[in-house]
């Protein structure tokens, strides 16, 4: 295995009763992967993205393409799915390690109502880039078990998983024990326990690290490691131990390369905005409010969407070669001098820019209104309108600062419609 290059994590900015981390309406899991994996890669490339989750958008559809053409990476970049339970995202890290590739873990994990999935889990996103060269941290060792026994299930379609807690705890704790020590660490500086048991959880919580946002489901180890990456020092040991249907323990020695995330996990954390119970409930499909006096949302239409994949994917741009000026979106002709087919390609989707105008719509129908247009004159060229992500109708203003979010714009005969709106800053 190699090490890890770089990691990000994203967390939703929505809280439910103060700390419970909540995806907006517009997140899915392939969204939060987006954000996540843009922050970790920045201007580097990955041979291969693995994309884990327990929540996927879609079934008999690759949902690691989304990201994979969101990032921008080239053709020749395999990306899959590694979906269905908590230990794909083992799936996904040993891959991307075996690679020099990227293990993108996404979920958002939905509870009943009142549900301790709902109490205690969290809606999140982790990132981790592979490399033989420049490791920020490297896999010394790694062991597994694997054991069969009914633990923690959901059925395909069902809403909230059953589980056996005691049970599982009984089985889970001697595996972690004995796989522990194969991996060569006698007394490891960190030791990081994931598991979607709780009791386990609760148990490892007197005396390792645990995820500090509640249990993530596919993105938990990856929001624990992040954790500990966050303040980790040159030549510190981690054992990081996933006990989900079997037991994995990873090995990893911080170097002296270290190189934190821009925002740490618990700083995202404090950063959230509270979101009130039925709103959240809405947003999950859990409960039917009045639907708008408004005709339905066209289905995204797979040729047109497949002609702007750039666009509509990876927000790119033409730039005019005679004269530079920037068009969002592509075009042949240049608006400004005149001149045809002299377009070069240029991704804006890491551009950051001002607030030009905006407006607040109270009628337009949203599951978050109001609805905020804003006119965005983009850094180095480029001017588009976009939607606001995430509220802030009370704070922007003229001159606003505003980046991009990959987003889910609508949902209409089970097809999803990817593109960018704006974020404050």
């Amino acid at each position: 295995m190699t090490g890890i290059v770089s990691y990000a994590t994203y967390l939703p900015s929505h809280r439910l009763r103060g700390s419970r981390v909540v995806a907006s309406f517009d997140e899915d899991s392939t969204t939060l992967g987006v954000a996540a994996a843009q922050a970790a890669l920045g201007d580097r490339s990955a041979d291969a993205l693995y994309f884990a989750s327990t929540a996927p958008a879609y079934l008999d559809k690759t949902n690691a393409t989304a990201i994979h053409a969101a990032l921008g990476l080239p053709p020749g970049t395999f990306a899959a799915d590694v979906a269905g339970s908590a230990r794909s995202a083992v799936a996904a890290f040993r891959s991307a390690s075996a690679t020099d590739g990227m293990a993108v873990l996404s979920d958002v994990r939905v509870g009943r109502a009142g549900s301790s999935d709902e109490k205690d889990g969290a809606d999140a996103a982790a990132a981790f880039l592979f490399g033989s060269g420049d490791t920020i941290a490297d896999i010394v060792g790694y062991a597994c078990a694997t054991a069969e026994f009914l633990d923690r299930w959901r059925v395909p379609g069902g809403v909230g998983a059953q589980w056996e807690e005691r049970f599982g705890f009984e089985e889970y704790r001697p595996l972690i024990e004995s796989v522990r020590g194969q991996v060569g660490i006698g007394n490891p500086d960190h030791v990081v326990v994931v598991s979607p048991n709780t009791a386990v959880r609760k148990w490892a919580a007197r005396t390792y690290t645990t995820s500090p946002i509640g249990h993530a489901g596919a993105a938990d180890l990856g929001i624990a490691l992040a954790h500990v990456l966050d303040t980790a020092q040159p030549g510190e040991t981690i054992l990081l131990i996933s006990a989900a249907d079997g037991v994995d323990v990873f090995a990893l020695r911080v170097t002296a390369r270290v190189r934190r995330q821009r925002i740490s996990v618990l700083q995202q954390l404090a950063a959230g905005a509270e979101v009130d119970h039925l709103t959240y409930l809405t947003w999950r499909g859990l409960i039917e409010q009045d639907p708008p006096r408004r005709p339905e949302p066209d289905r995204v239409a797979a040729p047109p969407a497949a002609r702007d994949r750039d666009w509509k994917f990876g927000f790119t741009a033409s730039c005019c070669a005679a004269c530079s000026f920037v068009h969002l979106p592509p075009v042949r002709a240049c608006k400004n001098c005149g001149a045809v087919d002299q377009m070069t390609a240029q991704p804006r989707r890491g551009a950051a820019g001002s607030v030009a105008t905006f407006t607040v719509d109270r009628l337009a129908y949203s599951p978050a209104p109001p609805v905020v247009g804003a006119v965005v004159d983009f850094d180095g060229g480029g001017r588009y309108t976009l939607e606001l992500a995430d509220g802030g109708a009370d704070r922007i203003a003229v001159g606003s600062r505003v980046g991009l979010t990959f987003r889910r714009l609508h949902s209409a005969g089970g097809v999803h419609n990817y593109f960018w709106k704006a974020k404050l800053l």
